[in-house]
Order: structure tokens, then sequence, then C-alpha cells
């Protein structure tokens, strides 16, 4: 009889333990992102962005007395590595995602996430068929969408610079061309020109035939569709053969890589990015804590990807569950204070509250000029 007793109570307590070991299992978030290679810039400050905001909340005891662990995937802004990112950090049993980064490899990898009704959330992703088209109904982001950067850009260009005739030059990519297309759709509305619409290949290193066309073509304006890596070879190649026409870009323009790589080049490039929020305390607060943990400055895209992971936490919490139903729906009725504003998502998963502005490279800065929307 003891004997069977003892049995019994050995057994409870395994079991008890067992339990206990479940849940004290850490809430895995993934982070998938360029955090290699030439997009590098865009990816890195984004993982930290995530791993500032975990562990502010292991700090105070994680959520439902469980520690948030970030689980990165390398992707370098690649579909081909994204999908395999994407199936990886499902098969470590991630209970969402922050991430991905750039749209290319965002597109190539929500089917995945779809399939596994996995919530993700992006800071960085503009391409507006990504929440607009209704194919992925658990993907959300904190930044503008392309639309409205070409809603902000061609007004822009519109008005301040009263272009007549423009030329169009992008990289084929997802979101480099879907940028020039959305600006050329609103621009030809407007009466203006299309004296050039052309893609160009990342990779080359020597442009001097664009460029050619772009003097024949005489345009008052030139709209990049791209990334950093390509524009600064473009800019500087057109500065070199004194092609001094004005330059508007994407938000992945602005960014202090682009300055490094194009030197003077750079100057007088206006770029579309977030509006400055840095008299927001929660910004202060955001850029004191990566001073601290990583001892520099943050780069492009950390406030909307520090606001994607308190949002993406900030629902957990709210929800007190990792069921993805739950999570969407904390996610649209919550709002947070974050380093971007006070958002929360639409039924599309686009934010809300977030600013959009247009800059200009003066002095090797970025100055915002005046000339802004905000998102509702």
């Amino acid at each position: 009889m003891k004997k069977g007793i003892s049995l019994l109570a050995g057994a409870a307590l395994v079991a008890l333990l067992a339990g206990s070991a479940q849940a004290a299992d850490p809430i895995k978030i993934g982070v998938p992102g360029a955090h290699s290679g030439d997009l590098a810039s865009y990816g890195v400050p984004s993982l930290n962005a995530a791993k500032i905001v975990a562990a502010e909340y292991n700090a105070r005891g994680g959520i439902m007395g469980r520690q948030i662990e970030i689980v990165p995937q390398d992707d370098q802004c690649k579909p081909e590595l994204a999908s395999n990112a994407a199936t990886k950090l499902l098969s470590d049993k991630v209970a969402a995602v922050m991430g991905h980064i750039c749209s290319g490899a965002t597109k190539a990898a929500l089917p995945i996430y779809n399939d596994a009704k996995v919530v993700s959330i992006s800071p960085s992703a503009t391409t507006p068929a990504l929440t607009k088209s209704g194919e992925n109904p658990y993907f959300f982001r904190t930044i503008a969408n392309d639309d409205d950067q070409a809603t902000l850009t061609a007004d822009f260009a519109l008005k301040k610079l009263q272009v007549k005739k423009v030329v169009y030059l992008h990289d084929n990519g997802e979101y480099g061309k879907g940028f020039v297309e959305n600006n050329r759709v609103q621009l030809e509305k407007a009466g203006v020109e299309t004296v050039l619409f052309e893609a160009i290949n990342p990779d080359a290193v020597d442009f001097s035939s664009v460029v050619r066309k772009l003097r024949r073509a005489k345009p008052d304006a030139l709209f990049f569709g791209g990334y950093q890596p390509t524009a600064s070879k473009l800019v500087q190649q057109m500065r070199r053969d004194h092609v001094n026409v004005p330059i508007i870009g994407p938000d992945g323009l602005k960014d202090e890589a682009f300055i490094k790589m194009a030197g003077k080049d750079a100057e007088g490039i206006y770029t579309s990015y977030p509006s400055d929020t840095s008299n927001l305390p929660a910004y202060t607060k955001a850029v004191e804590q990566h001073v601290k943990m990583f001892g520099t400055q943050p780069g492009s895209f950390f406030p909307n990807a520090y606001a994607a992971t308190q949002a993406l936490l900030n629902a957990i919490d709210k929800a007190q569950s990792t069921d993805t139903v739950k999570i969407m729906e904390a996610l649209r009725s919550e709002s947070v204070e974050t380093p971007v504003g006070t958002i929360k998502f639409n039924a599309k998963g686009d934010p809300t509250g977030v600013g959009l502005s247009i800059y200009q490279i003066r002095n090797g800065k970025y100055v915002e000029v005046g000339h802004s929307i905000t998102l509702n």
C-alpha cells in the first residue's frame, strides 16, 4: 500500500514538474531580415529593436510568467532566402514574427506564414498589395505603404518642384518598381509627361548608358525606385557626368549608409520616410536604450521595428494568449504608445497614427522639408 502511494506521489510530482516546465517555456518571436550583406543597414537596427523591447518585457517578468525569446533568421532581403527563413522559424515554433524587412522577401515568406496561421508585422515592407490584396490576413506593418508614399512624393514633385517631364528608374524589384509605378500613375493623371521609364541592373558597375539617356531626356526630376547600394552607384555616375537633375527616392534612401557611400554626390536628394518623432518621450527612450545596449545610435527603420515589437508583445500581453486570432483582435483594438506615435491597425493591417514626410540631404544630413501626411 505504501509502495503504491509512493508511486502515485512520484507520478504526480513528475506531472507537476512537467507542467511547470511547460508553463515556463519562452514565448518565441521570430525576427527575420537582412542581418548580413548589402542591406544589413536596414535589418540589423530592426533586430536590435526587437532585442531591446524583449529585454524590457523580460525585466518585468515577461508575459504570462514566460520570458520573451528573440529568434533571428538572416534572409539578406532575398526572396529565395526569405522562404527558407520563414520555414526555419516555424520549425523553431515561434509564436509570431517581427519582419521581414524588404518587400520582396516579405512577399515570398507570407504564404508560409499564412498556411501556418502565424501573425507577422513588418517595420519596413511597403508594397501596397501585401495588405490591400486581402491575401495575407495575418500580416501587419508599422509603416506607410507605397501608395501613401506616392501620394506624398508626387504631390511634392508637382507643387514644390513643378515638374512637367519625369524620368523613372528602378531596380526591377518588388519595392523599387512599385514605388516608381505608383508615382507615374499619379503624375500622368496630373498631366506630367513620362520621358523615360526603365529598369536598371542593381549589380551593374557601369550606368553610363542610362545616364546618357537621362541627359538626352532633359527631365525636371528623376524618380528612383530601389535600395541605397544601387542608388549610390547611380548618383555617383550621374554627378561625375554632370547630370544634376533633382532625384526623389523612397524611404530606402534615408539611410546613413547611403550618405557614406555616395558622399557629396548625395547632396540635394529627396526621399520619403516616416515623419520625425524625435520629440516624443517614447522615441527618446528607445534611442537611449539602443545606445546603452549597443553603444551606437540606431539606424534606419529602428523606430518602426521598435513599434512593431511593442505592438506585437502588447497584443500578446493584452490577450494573455499566443492564439493568433486573439493577437490579431488586440492589434486592431489596442492603441500603443511607440517611438513613431500612438498606433493601432486597421482591418487590412496597415497602421493608423503614423506620419510620412519628405526629407532632403543637406550638408550631409537628412532634413525634414515640411511636406508630410498622417495616416488615418
